[in-house]
């Protein structure tokens, strides 16, 4: 217990099966996105305390840290959104220890929907509280819920850098650019169309008014 990692008052999970998640994110991510995803764990569980949510840190340590996992080569599809590509590695993942299903459809929804807004914060904690981590350090949403004590030290620990705004935008263009297809109605179709001259933002009136049907 004398040997935990305790960052801003939330430990940081250290079972062996979080050791193993922090070791192949550590060794497939950047620097940037790896920081990124500890980050997001942090804030997600300061929100979880603050909110008095009944969460498993172990499972919010796993959806955190693989949120981004399919921004990467080695864990890419060809055609899915990338959130369903890390939703689907974290799956994997977790077949090999023994999680209960319903607990791993929750660290898959987690992944899979932090990039919808409006929908994981009515779902369970673990789904509802990646989300929060992602909001809060990449927009910034309930910046100010957060003390300066908190966000101080969780960035001392995982620093953001002078540019990570830019940093964050150009891997999420990389993850994205070569399935365009896989942007259509989530965010990263905001990042393709700022980042790559050459992106057609798909219309959803266009689509519907120039289906097959008649009327």
């Amino acid at each position: 217990m004398g040997n935990a990692e305790i960052i801003a008052g939330i430990k940081i999970p250290d079972s062996q099966m979080a050791k193993a998640v922090t070791e192949l994110v550590r060794d497939t991510e950047t620097d940037l996105l790896y920081n990124h995803s500890r980050r997001v764990f942090l804030f997600g569980a300061i929100t979880g305390e603050r909110k008095r949510l009944k969460y498993d840190p172990e499972l919010l340590y796993v959806g955190t840290m693989f949120h981004d996992m399919g921004l990467f080569d080695s864990y890419a599809s060809e055609t899915e959104r990338f959130e369903v590509d890390g939703a689907n590695t974290a799956r994997n993942f977790l077949k090999s220890y023994d999680i209960p299903e319903r607990d791993v459809d929750d660290v898959w929804d987690s992944i899979a929907l932090h990039t919808t807004p409006g929908i994981p914060q009515h779902k369970r904690p673990t789904v509802a509280l990646v989300t929060a981590g992602v909001e809060m350090d990449v927009l910034g949403i309930a910046y100010h819920d957060f003390s300066d004590k908190e966000r101080e030290e969780v960035c001392a620990c995982h620093p953001r850098g002078l540019r990570f705004k830019h940093a964050i935008l150009s891997a999420f263009c990389y993850g994205t650019i070569r399935k365009p297809g896989s942007t259509f109605g989530n965010v990263k179709a905001d990042v393709l169309e700022r980042m790559d001259p050459t992106y057609k933002r798909e219309n959803f009136t266009e689509i519907i008014m120039g289906s097959a049907w008649d009327s």
